[in-house]
């Protein structure tokens, strides 16, 4: 019996300790937004608001806590300031490992946005005010989701793509943050927003789960590829992330890197047209990818351009990128991804191509339902020393004429097409492509636009293909 009684405080003693030791270990996220965060017009916000969802996808191990106010800007001198509110001063009370800021959509409205001047200064004010916090938080900026109203004096899209996200984007790249694109994950998708402003249940489910893979995101904090640059380099802002500029062998390249670097140090190669609808690569670069150019214009894919890339893919490789990239190829840029993957297939995660130029009779050459353009073709024949028109027309270097070779490299390739295309006609380019692709057993997704043109490239909400170069690279998320 006197054993027992010593024991007794010593087992209580070990239980304390490991309650202490778990309380520890539990991260803490403090959401900080307005209506939207706060979950305005859901029926159980409790249980379907972003912060609740978000909680029930990390678990146990995490504390998701909701500071939402409906109604709250981020400008300090207007009616409604969230900074201002209780909930803001319990944000800073929480000790947050992490900071999720969803501000910005009610100050694109009147008249608030008539001071939207002081937005970048008020909105590092209040980075700074958790900043300064003991725990040192994780702190990420999320861009507001999109708008479906049409009342020009409250929270339009047009206003908050104006007003708000470039200054947003703005602030990142000052304050070196991370920074999360709802925007593109709920453009084009009325139906998300029964009320045209505030989303669904299937909206906020799509917010907490965008969420929940950028904090579960396995990064590696220690590489910074800006130091393993040799050239001198000008830094600018990529929409708000850091973009290197530097001559490589006479030519322009950019590197531009993201604020977390996902294991593995995946990276996306852009072929051609540097910063046009670049959804995709913004999306990307949320997630941790390295985005790189090399300007190879105008050589249409020939021996002088993949030696100048193979040079910089080295010189990427030799920085720590991954031993795989994967290329994205818009328009023309479809035939020097292809031409650069077929002579370094096992260099290659996937192709992504847009509206690409497979056959280069097709465009520039025009010589079916192309116009054409009658100076690139010229070029195009200097650059592959085609001496006369005959020559030309019996060229056999396109991607086209290439099929087995780009099959053999056993990569997967996505197309995106406009199917009223008339530049680059799907049906000499892209259809006759897939079709001997599949026969002889190569991986090939073509995701149709029915009516669009040659233009706009890409996809508004561009998810289906991240999600096909994240599986590319093992980089997805079920």
């Amino acid at each position: 019996m006197p054993s027992c009684s010593y024991r007794l405080p010593a087992l209580l003693l070990f239980l304390l300790l490991s309650l202490s030791a778990h309380a520890q270990k539990v991260i803490r996220i403090a959401c900080v937004g307005n209506s939207i965060t706060y979950g305005a017009t859901l029926t159980n916000r409790d249980q379907d608001s972003y912060p609740a969802q978000l909680q029930r996808l990390l678990g146990t191990g995490y504390d998701v806590m909701n500071f939402g106010v409906s109604g709250r800007t981020l400008l300090r001198e207007t009616t409604n300031p969230y900074t201002a509110t209780d909930k803001y001063q319990e944000a800073l009370k929480s000790n947050p490992n992490i900071v999720l800021i969803k501000l910005g959509t009610n100050d694109s409205r009147l008249p608030y946005r008539l001071k939207i001047d002081q937005f970048v200064g008020d909105y590092k004010t209040l980075i700074q005010s958790f900043k300064t916090l003991p725990t040192n938080p994780r702190i990420i900026l999320l861009l507001p989701v999109a708008s479906y109203l049409t009342d020009t004096t409250r929270q339009t899209d047009a206003a908050i793509l104006k007003h708000i996200i470039p200054r947003i984007r703005q602030v990142a790249f000052e304050e070196k943050l991370e920074l999360i694109d709802l925007h593109s994950l709920t453009v084009k998708d009325s139906l998300l927003f029964p009320d045209k402003l505030h989303p669904s249940v299937t909206g906020t489910t799509r917010i907490a789960k965008r969420l929940y893979e950028a904090i579960t995101l396995k990064s590696q904090s220690d590489f910074d590829i800006f130091q393993k640059i040799k050239e001198p380099v000008t830094i600018s802002s990529f929409y708000g992330y850091d973009c290197a500029d530097f001559m490589f062998e006479g030519r322009n390249a950019k590197v531009v890197k993201p604020r977390v670097v996902a294991t593995g140090k995946p990276w996306i190669w852009r072929a051609r047209f540097w910063g046009h609808e670049p959804q995709t690569d913004i999306a990307l670069l949320d997630r941790g990818f390295h985005l790189v150019y090399c300007d190879v214009a105008e050589l249409f894919g020939n021996a002088e351009a993949i030696s100048l890339w193979n040079k910089f893919y080295r010189s990427m490789h030799k920085a720590g990128l991954a031993d795989k990239v994967c290329l994205e190829g818009l328009s023309r840029g479809g035939i020097y991804a292809y031409n650069w993957a077929i002579e370094n297939p096992k260099k290659v995660a996937c192709v992504y191509v847009d509206a690409p130029v497979l056959d280069l009779k097709s465009w520039p050459g025009g010589k079916g339902q192309s116009k054409g353009s009658p100076s690139d073709w010229e070029i195009f024949k200097k650059d592959y020393g085609l001496k006369s028109e005959e020559e030309a027309l019996q060229f056999k270097g396109n991607p086209l004429d290439r099929i087995a070779e780009i099959v053999n490299g056993k990569f997967p390739m996505l197309h995106v097409v406009g199917d009223a295309d008339d530049a680059v006609p799907v049906s000499e380019n892209t259809e006759p492509f897939e079709k001997q692709v599949l026969a002889l057993g190569g991986q090939i997704t073509v995701i149709h636009k029915p009516g669009v043109n040659h233009h706009p490239h890409s996809l508004p909400n561009p998810t289906p293909i991240v999600d096909f170069i994240l599986k590319a690279t093992g980089q997805y998320v079920p």
